[in-house]
């Protein structure tokens, strides 16, 4: 990779805030309201600590594993996320990258690039919807996923409506026309080289999102989209059901943080739960992810897979969280930050960061293979567990 390499998660964040605008920064940075529960799924990992070997470690540590059906070579999956205007490339560029590094793809309904083209850069893509319009909708919408090759449904359940930032919400325009750019300008004129990747491809960020249609439908804009999930009543568990058998696939619901949630995911059939509360863009209050990982995956983990999605930031953490009964982790900011610069290539390197983190633990574990983890290896303070919904 030359001189696009860096060696942490966090130098991905750093070069990202330096290369992109300020608003396009923040959008990807920041959690809801205070941040609270944003800065809980990162700080509660540090909580935990490990309980290393010191001799007679394993001399091979193997990390492949399967989600939802699918064999993958680490215990680290891409979550979806929206939008990702950040690099001209977006979602393909990603996709690439984990079909690169032998992983899975989380699609998101308000992506900027059609499922066709990301099933064809990974055909281990898994396609996210949210419960929005009518169930004719919803069926066009999963009979386009089907033919497109999608092998998974993640269904997203942790979002409601709130999105406002005590820092400040940065703007965003319905569409990039005349109006928006004179708006944007003064700071994206602040990060030439950002400026300059768009401008090769002499087109503008797109703000629609095409995989919200049926096929052959014209994408909507991002906020013709979300006024529209907006004003949908929530599902209830027999709606959850129905689209469960209605897609008839492997079913992911994600946003689980208590044990009766849970238990109810495990009633209506679903393949897999993600213990997650939206990167810290929901309910702000709402505890870290890890911290209610263990009360879920005693409860309900030897009848369904559980994964974890928030806060991770190394290789370590999703050892921690394996031993505490994750089947693998999702990350979203870490690997967006990667494709800020350069694209494919640095969400590889996310991935090479997450892949050797996660080796040197096991080493150091004395572990060789995921399955071996235990919560054994992982101090866990008192207090620290959050047992929601028991």
């Amino acid at each position: 990779m030359g001189g696009v390499w860096f060696e942490t998660v966090a130098e991905a964040e750093r070069r990202a805030a330096k290369r992109l605008p300020r608003s396009v920064d923040l959008a990807v940075r920041a959690g809801s309201e205070r941040g609270l529960t944003l800065a809980d799924n990162v700080a509660a990992f540090g909580e935990l600590g490990f309980a290393p070997h010191m001799a007679g470690l394993s001399a091979k540590r193997e990390q492949a594993t399967v989600v939802m059906g699918q064999p993958i070579s680490m215990p680290v999956l891409i979550s979806p996320t929206g939008v990702q205007a950040i690099h001209p490339d977006g979602e393909l560029a990603v996709a690439r990258a984990a079909a690169a590094r032998g992983t899975a793809m989380g699609l998101s309904s308000f992506a900027s690039k059609p499922i066709e083209e990301v099933v064809a850069a990974n055909p281990q893509t898994f396609l996210q919807v949210y419960w929005s319009g009518s169930q004719e909708k919803m069926v066009q919408r999963l009979d386009r996923a089907r033919a497109a090759g999608a092998v998974g449904l993640i269904v997203t359940l942790d979002w409601s409506f709130v999105h406002a930032r005590d820092w400040g919400s940065p703007f965003i325009p319905e569409r990039i026309d005349a109006k928006a750019v004179l708006r944007y300008a003064p700071e994206v004129l602040r990060r030439p080289r950002w400026l300059a990747q768009w401008a090769r491809t002499k087109s503008l960020p797109d703000l629609t999102v095409p995989n919200w249609a049926a096929a052959g439908e014209p994408a909507p804009t991002f906020f013709g989209a979300y006024g529209e999930w907006m004003t949908t009543p929530p599902p209830s568990w027999d709606d959850l059901r129905w689209l469960r058998e209605t897609w008839g696939g492997p079913f992911m619901l994600k946003g689980i943080m208590r044990v009766d949630d849970a238990r109810r995911a495990v009633d209506i059939g679903a393949t897999a739960i993600s213990v997650s509360n939206h990167g810290g863009n929901n309910l702000d209050g709402t505890p870290a992810t890890i911290r209610a990982l263990p009360a879920i995956a005693e409860a309900v983990g030897g009848e369904i897979e559980v994964v974890i999605d928030g806060g991770i930031r190394r290789g370590g953490d999703v050892v921690k969280a394996l031993a505490l009964g994750a089947r693998a982790g999702m990350i979203g900011r870490a690997y967006l930050w990667g494709l800020a610069a350069p694209g494919q290539a640095g969400v590889e390197n996310v991935l090479d960061i997450l892949r050797n983190g996660i080796d040197s633990a096991l080493l150091a574990l004395g572990r060789s293979s995921l399955s071996e983890l235990t919560p054994t290896d992982v101090l866990v303070p008192p207090g620290f567990t959050r047992r929601l919904g028991e």
